[in-house]
């Protein structure tokens, strides 16, 4: 049987004031540099927020293919859970540019909401990051819960 241990390590991401993240632009802005490491396949992160809406963290949970990555409540929530944070943000983006939200997309978006509860930490938003220029839209970005749907 194995056992293992579970740690948090911290790496610096920025210095500066603290920043109130609650706008699904402040989201994008906070994330654009760890989507610029992997360019060419979907990436899902997690801003872990204080009650204050401060960020306390950005945890990776998956790094998939050019047209998905799969991310379960059960990864989501860990690391959330392990730096006590109060909120969360998801986010994601779309190598295509587009950020219209897919069917999986909405279907994860169901299952973290529902995970919210459960935990009792919560879901502030699920944002797909792409690009203006491939956003019928021009914002390069969506929010569901801009959108109604959280």
């Amino acid at each position: 049987m194995r056992v293992y241990e579970a740690a948090i390590s911290y790496n610096l991401v920025q210095l500066g004031d603290d920043v109130t993240i609650n706008t699904p632009e402040k989201v994008v802005e906070y994330l654009r540099s760890a989507f610029e490491i992997a360019p060419l396949q979907e990436a899902f992160w997690v801003i872990l927020l204080d009650r204050k809406n401060h960020a306390i963290g950005r945890v990776r949970i998956t790094l998939g293919t050019a047209t998905a990555a799969l991310a379960h409540p059960r990864e989501v929530f860990r690391p959330a859970i392990l730096a006590n944070a109060c909120a969360i943000i998801a986010a994601h983006n779309h190598p295509s540019g587009d950020p219209a939200p897919s069917a999986p997309d909405l279907q994860v978006t169901r299952a973290l909401r529902e995970a919210a509860k459960a935990v009792d930490i919560a879901l502030l938003d699920h944002v797909v990051v792409g690009y203006p220029e491939s956003d019928p839209s021009g914002k390069g970005h969506f929010s569901f819960r801009g959108a109604g749907l959280l």
